[in-house]
């Protein structure tokens, strides 16, 4: 058996990060590592660490990009697992996580969908089917493969040791999720498992304001990603790939 480890990048949550931290406690196959990556909070995120005798690493470069690459950078597992602080992850979730990364060898990633909660049933049933099968639905279209959704992902070390180099670190309005997705390169694979399902808060359709901020780090992310590598000379790359291996990823 490989070792797993879980990244929780994490700034004034402390609340969420508790409940977060306890539900990794139930799992059935249990985390060997719990890294939480405490971006200059100012609340009692360190106590709760402390409480829940996990890893607590500080990390003072913002943005959520800085602390998932140091968190993935500290671990020493075979298996990196990432959630935020308000993911709730169903008590098999490592389990699934290990027994399809130990299927799919050492390049590959797993990512799976979440259901929302701590909203009215409209805006959860919204966010469930309109927000994120929007978003694995067009962002697969423009990678050409899965993408890998923040709350809820996996990867093994392989791929990491690969990518460190490369994502990006300095820009606090860079999404993690989607500049690692974009990273991975054709001989790399990510399966995407319905079944591999968190709960996350609706919190980011609370108001306008906090909708206005996600877009604004979306169309960042597009600019910094398609500036380094345009996106029709990527998907070019993998279908050239493709052919040349006589397989798809």
């Amino acid at each position: 058996m490989g070792s797993i480890a879980v990244v929780i990048p994490s700034r004034n949550d402390a609340d969420m990060l508790a409940s977060c931290l306890a539900m990794l406690k139930k799992q059935t196959r249990p985390a060997d590592e719990i890294i939480v990556i405490d971006n200059s909070s100012t609340d009692h995120t360190a106590a709760v660490c402390d409480a829940a005798g996990v890893r607590r690493i500080p990390v003072s470069l913002p943005g959520i990009a800085a602390s998932t690459a140091a968190g993935f950078d500290a671990a020493e597992s075979g298996i990196i697992a990432r959630l935020d602080t308000d993911s709730r992850p169903p008590t098999d979730w490592l389990h699934r996580i290990e027994a399809i990364l130990d299927r799919t060898g050492p390049l590959s990633a797993v990512s799976g969908p979440a259901y929302f909660y701590g909203a009215n049933r409209l805006v959860c049933w919204l966010g469930r089917h309109v927000y994120l099968r929007g978003f694995f639905w067009a962002v697969g279209l423009l990678m050409g493969h899965t993408p890998l959704f923040g709350s809820n992902f996996a990867v093994r070390s392989e791929v990491w040791a690969r990518l460190s180099g490369t994502v990006i670190r300095d820009n606090a309005r860079v999404h993690d999720d989607f500049d690692i997705s974009y990273h991975l390169r054709p001989d790399m694979t990510v399966t995407y498992d319905p079944l591999l399902r968190v709960g996350v808060s609706a919190r980011p359709f609370k108001n306008l304001q906090s909708m206005r901020s996600r877009m604004a780090m979306t169309l960042e992310t597009f600019r910094m990603e398609f500036a380094a590598e345009p996106p029709l000379r990527r998907l070019a790359e993998r279908r050239r790939w493709e052919r040349e291996h006589g397989r798809r990823p």
